[in-house]
């Protein structure tokens, strides 16, 4: 089998990944969303069907995938489609089909340095990705503290017993 390199004229961006932020990105502000917000499918799929209406490729300041939503300052209008002078603020994310299928967990919101200049925190920032299909919730879920890690020595103990 011979592979032969083809070099296209401009390759267009793909913004959609599975990273939710890029390397070296100044990571300001993090909460983990305790108890976790699980959104049912309809909720989930109103969701997600706003953050495309308002995708950052289309005018609009979001960027959702399958692992949560990033939002950006302002829409991506740099060549051939890049992000430009957008500024990525932060991304709220979440696990798909989980605890079931089409339903979603929101576990994290991170917030970069850019956005702690825009003025965003982890509330503001989750009030407005969950504001876009009408959902809310209380700033009570971001300071929860995080519970400790499992200790695997004692379910173990328990096992032998």
């Amino acid at each position: 089998m011979t592979l032969h390199a083809i070099e296209l004229d401009q390759p267009q961006p793909v913004h959609r990944s599975f990273r939710l932020t890029r390397p070296g990105c100044d990571l300001a502000l993090q909460s983990q969303v305790r108890p976790a917000l699980v959104l049912p499918e309809r909720e989930g799929r109103a969701l997600l069907a706003a953050a495309q209406r308002h995708d950052v490729s289309s005018g609009g300041s979001y960027s959702a995938g399958p692992a949560g939503v990033q939002v950006w300052s302002a829409p991506w209008h740099g060549v051939g489609g890049s992000r430009g002078d957008s500024l990525h603020l932060g991304s709220v994310d979440w696990s798909y089909d989980t605890p079931v299928r089409h339903y979603i967990t929101v576990y994290r919101v991170l917030v970069t340095a850019d956005g702690v200049g825009a003025g965003e925190s982890t509330f503001t920032l989750l009030q407005r990705v969950l504001g876009l299909a009408g959902l809310g919730t209380s700033e009570e879920s971001l300071r929860m503290q995080v519970p400790p890690p499992r200790d695997p020595f004692r379910s173990n103990l328990r096992r032998e017993q």
